[in-house]
């Protein structure tokens, strides 16, 4: 155990991503602390900056921009999509939908819109554009 959280810490927390009117996006402070390893690339970059020098304890509010926290909106993210390529499930817009590359790999889109003709997908992480308060309060590290 340390004192202080280090670039290559694992670090058990609470936290808590909320919008700039206060509306809690995600949350751990109603159930079970997240453990996170810092210095693998699995943590947002901007969460591991305001996370390093913090100590067992310590409860902070920090607020990221958008160019920190999930990147600006960007419109060449959003795509027009024949309705004939939906799955028969997905019958109402703000819907998440699962999508194939065509390397195998697997995404996930926001369906902003839905016609009989096509429907609008917003590939865009949900936050991107967004500013972003973020509340931590670290209970262990290791």
């Amino acid at each position: 155990m340390t004192d202080t959280v280090r670039p290559d810490s694992l670090v058990t927390l609470h936290y808590r991503f909320l919008l700039e009117d206060g509306t809690a996006v995600v949350s751990t402070f109603e159930a079970t602390p997240a453990t996170l390893q810092l210095g693998t690339g699995e943590v947002l970059p901007a969460l591991e900056r305001c996370l390093v020098g913090l100590s067992v304890g310590e409860h902070r509010v920090f607020t990221l921009p958008p160019e920190e926290a999930f990147g600006p909106h960007r419109p060449e993210l959003v795509e027009r999509v024949a309705r004939a390529d939906f799955p028969p499930e997905v019958t109402e817009a703000m819907t998440l939908m699962e999508f194939a590359a065509p390397d195998g790999s697997r995404y996930t889109g926001l369906v902003r819109e839905l016609t009989e003709e096509y429907g609008v997908v917003d590939f865009n992480h949900p936050l991107a554009g967004k500013t972003v308060r973020l509340e931590v309060h670290i209970i262990g590290i290791s």
